[in-house]
């Protein structure tokens, strides 16, 4: 349970950043796409607020140049999900995938980014297996929708929540299941939070939803400095996935927080306190002040297991 500090440098941040828009001279990028990353990357050295997919990359990006190799797998995950990582970019007259994460520099780790195939207990068997005999690399496995999980629970309860327990195997596999209730039908609507809490004993792995941007990079990279290797299981957002919250200071300084306080009241005034987690956050502080309510404390569960 002991904290990690897990900043980057402003510098570091910038070269990665300035890395990710760097491709051959004659690589095609698709027309809608470049514009996007050219943005993300002004926005950045004009110190504007970032976003989950940017902050996510940062973190990939820095634990490369730090040595520690990453790998991601899952339906989608090269682009992302809901088109917003980009993890791989494809030549739009070639069709020729290029991995900018991997041309950082001569002497950083690799990065491996696959779009699975749809049988989930298969794939995340397999990126459990890696993560055992690999703890030194940060495995992820995402599934293009949280309940798509389901088909792989089989694992996550025969061996994600259990290994430690019956063969003291440890693994710090990754679990990046979309959550939330987006209005996409019965089949895209949660990750199931509560089965993961149901299995939690004796710190057998982490259950954490993150409200920030800067709360998920500094969560990744919490996850290879430690000196113990657990499976997290991280339920992420849809709808705020584009959300630019997160100032570039909180990824240059700080560390994961299990809990965030209310910082924008003084405990004297506060008649209720409110706990929460990830977009019901950004929510009800919305809420807050438009009907300029001032005795209510709004505190974020960004780890629920261990709590």
């Amino acid at each position: 349970h002991a904290a990690v500090e897990t900043g980057v440098s402003e510098e570091t941040l910038r070269f990665i950043s300035a890395g990710l828009i760097r491709v051959p001279e004659d690589f095609t990028f698709h027309p809608k796409l470049a514009p996007q990353l050219t943005t993300r990357n002004k926005d950045f050295v004009d110190r504007k607020p970032v976003d989950w997919a940017f902050a996510e990359l940062l973190a990939f990006g820095s634990l490369l140049l730090e040595g520690t190799p990453v790998r991601l797998s899952g339906q989608d995950s090269r682009r992302g999900t809901f088109s917003q990582r980009h993890a791989v970019y494809f030549d739009y007259t070639t069709g020729c995938p290029y991995i900018a994460l991997n041309h950082l520099r001569a002497d950083q780790a690799p990065i491996q980014v696959y779009d699975s195939l749809l049988s989930e207990a298969a794939v995340l068997g397999f990126e459990f297996g890696y993560a055992l005999d690999a703890p030194d690399t940060l495995v992820m496995w995402e599934a293009q929708f949280g309940d798509f999980s389901n088909g792989a629970q089989v694992i996550i309860d025969q061996f994600v929540a259990s290994s430690e327990s019956k063969w003291q195997r440890d693994s710090g596999v990754v679990l990046l299941l979309p959550h939330g209730y987006e209005g996409a039908g019965p089949e895209h609507s949660s990750a199931r939070l509560e089965r993961f809490l149901q299995l939690c004993a004796d710190d057998n792995m982490q259950v954490c939803m993150c409200s920030t941007p800067a709360q998920h990079f500094h969560m990744l990279r919490r996850q290879m400095k430690r000196n113990f290797r657990k499976p997290l299981i991280v339920m992420t957002p849809k709808s705020m996935l584009r959300a630019k919250i997160s100032p570039v200071e909180d990824l240059i300084s700080g560390r994961f927080h299990e809990i965030l306080d209310d910082g924008t009241t003084t405990p004297d005034r506060i008649r209720r306190v409110v706990l929460c987690s990830g977009k019901v956050y950004h929510e009800l502080v919305k809420l807050r002040t438009k009907t300029e309510t001032g005795d209510v404390a709004i505190v974020r569960v960004e780890q629920f297991y261990p709590f």
